[in-house]
């Protein structure tokens, strides 16, 4: 196959690259320009995307000899991750801008393009496992749970999907990391991206008010409704957040405070106990099926983070929504994030569907 191999920069898109090599197939490296004005230098695990991540990708593509390119996606990415980004939490939404990286740039942006050039797929270092059951190709997680990224590309289509490789799949980390050794890549032992790509210096409240300025209102008790606080925005705070809510009193019962919901119009932060966290329902819209929607009620393992834990639950579709009952509760579900569904037999690592939380209903 012509396949176009998205470089970032680092260890994991390097080696993919190499085994597409292997394989056989023609490829071609092409790095993202996310970013009108990229950092010249990383700060350790920091950031991504800059000018030294487009250097290390063109030194490894020199190295396994395939043709290199920079593509300038960063106005796509601004509108459309970025923007979409600060949107939500204006709305108080909680979003996962790799989720809507993976599905509105790599895999929408960056695969058309492919496409229109004549490339049969795009070949990414993402940890997943790609099968095909019955002509239609399935999504399942990695074989290194730890690194396993299935939850932020169960938002692929089967189209999308069927024009995919993930050649690291099958690999562990350290496996990787010792094979770009045993290659020679320079990128071997770089640290891997942590925290939001655009906000390098992790200060992601600081980020949000640069962009939505002051919006003040009220930190309120869920139970006695009384005003504990003040504050300068909803888009400082995420459902579950327990640090930095700038209330000087302790509860009543000596222990910690949580958010509890965000109400935007209001400018409402309610705050409560733990034991007020948990959920038992969820109801989440704009599904994504990797097969074809849920028929009827079905049991599964719903995840509702990128690296959190699954919880048993079954799931229907309902007036073209997603309606989820939890075997037990989580904490700390907010609606914007997205929840992955997953077969419950199978060891637990198909996909079967994701869709955005809309609202939840407390434990």
């Amino acid at each position: 196959m012509r396949v176009l191999a998205a470089m970032s920069g680092g260890v994991d898109s390097a080696v993919a690259a190499a085994r597409a090599v292997d394989a056989g197939h023609e490829v071609v490296g092409v790095h993202l320009a996310l970013s009108a004005k990229p950092g010249t230098l990383r700060t350790g695990s920091r950031g991504c995307c800059t000018i030294e991540d487009s250097h290390d990708a063109r030194r490894a593509a020199d190295l396994l000899e395939i043709p290199f390119y920079v593509w300038d996606f960063a106005e796509r990415f601004s509108e459309e991750v970025v923007e979409t980004f600060v949107g939500e939490y204006a709305a108080g939404r909680t979003p996962n801008p790799c989720v809507t990286c993976n599905e509105k740039i790599k895999f929408e942006a960056l695969l058309d393009k492919a496409m229109a050039l004549g490339f049969d797929a795009v070949c990414t270092g993402h940890y997943a496992r790609l099968s095909v059951e019955d002509d239609v190709p399935q999504l399942r997680r990695s074989a290194d749970e730890d690194k396993d990224q299935s939850y932020v590309l169960a938002s692929l289509t089967p189209e999308q999907l069927r024009h995919s490789l993930f050649p690291l799949g099958d690999s562990h980390k350290s496996e990787v990391r010792a094979e770009a050794e045993r290659r020679g890549l320079a990128v071997a032992n770089k640290p891997d991206s942590h925290d939001i790509c655009f906000i390098p210096d992790g200060d992601t409240k600081k980020f949000l008010e640069s962009r939505l300025g002051s919006r003040p209102g009220e930190l309120v008790d869920a139970e006695t409704g009384a005003v504990l606080g003040e504050h300068t925005g909803v888009h400082g705070f995420t459902v579950g957040q327990r640090k930095g809510l700038g209330i000087d009193a302790p509860a009543a019962d000596g222990k910690p405070r949580y958010v509890l919901s965000l109400e935007p119009v209001s400018g409402t932060v309610k705050v409560g106990s733990a034991n007020d966290l948990g959920v038992r329902e969820i109801q989440a819209d704009r599904p994504v099926w990797p097969d074809r929607p849920l028929d009827g009620p079905t049991e599964c393992l719903a995840q509702v983070r990128a690296h959190g834990g699954t919880a048993p639950a079954v799931a229907e579709v309902v007036d073209g929504q997603v309606s989820i009952r939890l075997g037990e509760s989580l904490r700390g579900v907010a609606p914007g994030q997205v929840v992955v569904l997953y077969r419950i037999d199978d060891a637990g690592d198909l996909v079967l569907g994701s869709a955005k939380i809309a609202s939840t209903t407390a434990a």
